[in-house]
């Protein structure tokens, strides 16, 4: 008769942590699918959509996974994972914060909606103003660029989204929305100079046709 079938006792986690720093690929795999759960849960908490959290899972477990020589055995390693996943949730809250505010604050792409009817004809003028400001900025940034920025921050498509979309590696994405904001902002502040320099009578910087002194349109 044959002996009765055991099955294979489950590892515990130090075994798979050692597992993998020795280079054992299928350890890792075996505990990113016990956890994969808790740190999906934690990033949708931080971004509030699906495909984000996604992404910014597969993110933090790459990043843990560099890091899990680290690792203190005597510590419980769900809650090493659940706090590094905490502290790169917010890293990433901050970077994108960071990003966003490379926009100009006074030019919203938001602008390039169609205007209310509803509005006063002077908003309506300055949101005219500011979309035409917009436009042009956008166009001197090169294609990728242009490309890049409109796709995230007026279609509000996902990294990942974009990626496909262009057919790009993710981290090419990232850098040209990155680069793309830098200069957009850039050439908001260089437009709106000189719209304002043009608006003075006499088109010098600082209204005193270059004299130091304001003219006074009386002649001696």
């Amino acid at each position: 008769m044959p002996p009765e079938y055991q099955p294979a006792p489950t590892p515990t986690v130090d075994e798979l942590i050692e597992r993998c720093l020795a280079g054992d690929q299928q350890a890792w795999e075996q505990i990113v699918r016990l956890h994969r759960r808790k740190v999906f849960n934690v990033a949708y908490k931080f971004v509030g959509k699906h495909d984000e959290a996604e992404d910014l899972t597969q993110d933090i477990f790459l990043k843990i996974f560099r890091s899990l020589d680290t690792f203190d055995r005597r510590a419980n390693f769900q809650t090493w994972l659940i706090s590094v996943s905490r502290n790169l949730c917010i890293d990433h809250y901050r970077s994108v914060r960071k990003e966003r505010e490379t926009i100009d604050r006074d030019v919203d792409p938001g602008d390039l909606a169609p205007v209310s009817t509803e509005i006063s004809p002077y908003a309506a003028l300055e949101h005219r103003d500011r979309v035409t400001l917009l436009k042009e900025a956008l166009s001197t940034l090169p294609e990728t660029l242009r490309t890049a920025v409109m796709l995230r921050d007026i279609r509000e498509l996902s990294y990942q989204e974009i990626a496909d979309s262009l057919q790009l590696p993710e981290g090419t994405v990232k850098s040209r929305i990155n680069r793309g904001r830098t200069e957009l902002a850039r050439q908001i502040k260089r437009l709106r100079t000189q719209y304002e320099q043009a608006a003075r009578p006499d088109g010098s910087p600082d209204g005193t046709g270059g004299l130091g002194e304001p003219r006074s349109g009386v002649s001696g």
